[in-house]
């Protein structure tokens, strides 16, 4: 599994109806995309759900690499930069993923944690897989998995919820979209 995710933070007063009407349009076109797991169609809007900025913000994750460099470089990806411009691509490698009881993903929690110099890797990745499974055991949990980025160290968890009340810390997202294609065939567990 492979994560990836950008933010188009856009002005204070912009119309997310914009944003929304593009999902609209252009969402279903990443339903049967081979090598894609699940894109989540997340949006922010200022002063919803703590939200300090609207913003547009997908996340993925991958199956293969192959069919995210497929998006990246094949075209798929040209349509939003010639909307909103390039933005920066953000990548980390799976750690875990599992599955939760709820059906529909109405919400999106994404957490992004330091990882801090001197920490014992394998105890917080093992750490880390019993979390994921823990979070996904909660009420409305849809699915979570978690990915690490080497470069940065930066542990992130994204979750998905049928509710807006879910059991994690975080930025909260609307869903506005889900294109899962792939997800029956994301490992369960850890990654490695």
């Amino acid at each position: 599994m492979h994560a990836m995710q950008y933010e188009l933070t856009l002005p204070a007063d912009y119309d997310m109806g914009v944003v929304r009407a593009r999902v609209d349009r252009v969402g279903h076109l990443l339903d049967d995309w081979d090598g894609l797991g699940v894109k989540a169609y997340l949006s922010r809007e200022r002063g919803r759900y703590g939200s300090p900025v609207n913003q547009y913000a997908p996340f993925y994750l991958w199956n293969t690499v192959e069919g995210m460099n497929r998006f990246l470089w094949g075209g798929a990806f040209q349509g939003l930069v010639d909307d909103f411009g390039r933005p920066a691509v953000r990548q980390w490698t799976g750690v875990a993923y599992a599955e939760g009881a709820g059906a529909r993903a109405a919400f999106a929690v994404r957490r992004r944690m330091p990882v801090p110099a001197g920490t014992e890797l394998s105890a917080l990745m093992a750490e880390t897989v019993e979390e994921t499974e823990r979070l996904a055991g909660e009420d409305g949990a849809v699915l979570v998995a978690a990915a690490v980025d080497p470069h940065r160290w930066e542990l992130v968890r994204f979750s998905l919820w049928e509710h807006d009340r879910p059991k994690t810390d975080g930025d909260v997202f609307q869903v506005l979209h889900l294109s899962a294609p792939g997800r029956a065939r994301i490992a369960r567990g850890r990654q490695w």
